[in-house]
């Protein structure tokens, strides 16, 4: 199965905000959106993800205010990145070395959507569900 197969089923909306709104405003857009990281695109460029984490490690942890912190503060600048054409494995691979939960999808330099580690997981459940179905009925021949 392939990112783009993914995004067939999930869709492909994309929530983003720019850098220079502060921690608390992406926040409640990303509750509002219910998801766990948000994209930072200023002039159709990927700048940055922005996610839960992100804000667990250097908002509340270190005792500062994400209504007086900017997201440029604290987003990831190292965005990973996936194309349509990648497979599942590789995914996989990426989010577990890279300690990523959310993979943007670009497509020409655009970006077209983006998978999380639950879409990753869902469809991995899904093709194991298909293959014991396979064989539970060559068994049954």
């Amino acid at each position: 199965m392939t990112v783009n197969q993914i995004l067939a089923k999930k869709g492909k909306e994309v929530y983003s905000v720019p850098s220079t709104i502060t921690v608390f405003e992406a926040l409640g857009v990303m509750s509002e959106k219910n998801i766990g990281a948000i994209l930072i695109i200023e002039d159709t460029v990927l700048k940055g993800i922005l996610s839960e984490r992100d804000y667990a490690r250097k908002i509340a942890l270190k005792a500062k205010s994400s209504k007086k912190t900017f997201v440029y503060e604290i987003m990831e600048e190292n965005v990973v990145t996936v194309k349509p054409s990648d497979n599942l494995e590789y995914c996989m691979e990426l989010m577990d070395t890279k300690r990523v939960r959310h993979l943007p999808v670009i497509e020409n330099n655009v970006i077209i959507g983006i998978i999380s580690i639950s879409d990753v997981v869902k469809s991995i459940i899904e093709i194991q569900k298909e293959t014991i179905k396979h064989l539970d009925s060559y068994i049954s021949q």
